[in-house]
């Protein structure tokens, strides 16, 4: 790919998630591929994982006081409300000083006060809308931005249409990277690898359940209540359960047999991935545009603790196409198992679900995303 404009500069703003994070890190490494010497500088939010993993893929970042209103009537709020405006006057601040080409939001307690002052000092700027539902924020900043890059049809129902650009959702390099031609997920010998790395027997049929770094309790719920079912059915289970969780789910598991392994946070994803035959996960955007890439039969239960529900929107919006099962996390503590064994039984329902999973896949988002952030500036 030739190289562009150089020495432009790029402020990425937003995180507070892997979800966030991830596809923000993504962008800028697409940027760094199409432009030469650019100068990237990312706005987060303290005490958000954005500040540490940002640095670590070689990147700056200032942090904004700025965090989330709580759902209930608080007294909290209240210094969320002067943390809002601190954040305000920093971000009128940090743009001034780094007198950006262009500001880029990809969601997230920061993402808000910076597009809005950039864009009230004439900055053009692009959001990156993850989810099937956009949210109050990024509907209330797409009057004033120039693109909007979407991951789903039909959202013209909250943005301007002439400014949409349907580029899917980045994800991180190493889930891409097993999509070269010898590793990809579905090939043979890369899933017998996959599931020697984490102690599985080859032939073993593999159920990935992931309730995200920090867990979801209602998952966790499932599987503890169905160990009995788990270990009649002769499935294997890599389990992330998140850290809070880790030493009580461990308890709960002894003597519960062999065929389980429980982790607090899976670090190969990739390898995660590959070694699975099913997979159970939340719904959120970038889990999802994984397993896309990913190709393999998922159950989604989303999460009800979200803004605007939008993991649900997410997981119809999948359902809908017969590309994955939604069960709602109301349900999940009766259903989830029991629908997962009989999935892993279900060859048939797996090609199904695999095949029309794998059409939604959108493997060059970045780029997509990088190309319309140059063409703006």
């Amino acid at each position: 790919m030739a190289k562009q404009q150089a020495n432009k500069k790029v402020i990425i703003s937003g995180g507070g998630t892997g979800g966030h994070v991830f596809p923000a890190i993504a962008i800028a490494d697409a940027l760094c591929r199409q432009l030469t010497n650019p100068d990237i500088l990312f706005v987060g939010a303290n005490g958000r994982m954005e500040m540490e993993k940002v640095p670590e893929a070689g990147y700056s970042i200032i942090g904004l006081p700025v965090e989330g209103f709580r759902r209930k009537l608080s007294l909290s709020n209240l210094k969320v409300i002067l943390n809002l405006l601190k954040s305000l006057r920093m971000a009128q601040r940090i743009i001034r000083k780094f007198s950006p080409d262009v500001v880029v939001g990809v969601g997230g307690y920061a993402s808000g006060p910076v597009l809005r002052k950039a864009a009230g000092m004439g900055i053009p700027t692009l959001i990156q809308e993850q989810n099937s539902y956009a949210g109050v924020t990024n509907r209330l900043l797409a009057k004033k931005a120039k693109k909007i890059c979407v991951a789903y049809e039909g959202m013209e129902n909250y943005f301007p249409a002439e400014k949409l650009i349907l580029a899917g959702n980045p994800v991180r390099k190493e889930i891409l990277e097993i999509h070269s031609s010898d590793k990809s997920p579905s090939s043979k010998d890369s899933a017998q690898n996959a599931k020697s790395f984490f102690g599985f027997n080859d032939n073993a049929r593999v159920l990935l359940i992931l309730g995200g770094s920090l867990g979801a309790r209602t998952i966790n719920q499932a599987v503890l209540g169905e160990l009995e079912r788990i270990k009649e059915s002769g499935v294997l289970v890599l389990w992330q359960c998140g850290k809070y969780y880790h030493e009580e789910v461990k308890k709960s598991l002894e003597g519960a047999g062999e065929n389980i392994v429980l982790k607090d946070f899976i670090q190969r994803m990739d390898l995660a991935y590959m070694a699975a035959d099913v997979i159970i996960a939340r719904a959120g955007a970038i889990t999802i545009s994984e397993l896309c890439l990913v190709g393999k039969a998922s159950i989604l239960v989303p999460s009800p603790n979200v803004a605007e529900d939008h993991q649900t929107k997410n997981a119809k919006a999948l359902s809908s196409q017969s590309a994955a099962i939604y069960i709602p996390d109301k349900e999940a503590v009766k259903r989830m198992i029991p629908e997962a064994l009989d999935l892993l039984g279900d060859d048939k329902r797996q090609e199904i679900l695999s095949k029309n999973i794998t059409g939604m896949a959108i493997e060059d988002s970045a780029d997509r995303i990088a190309k319309e952030v140059i063409g703006i500036m």
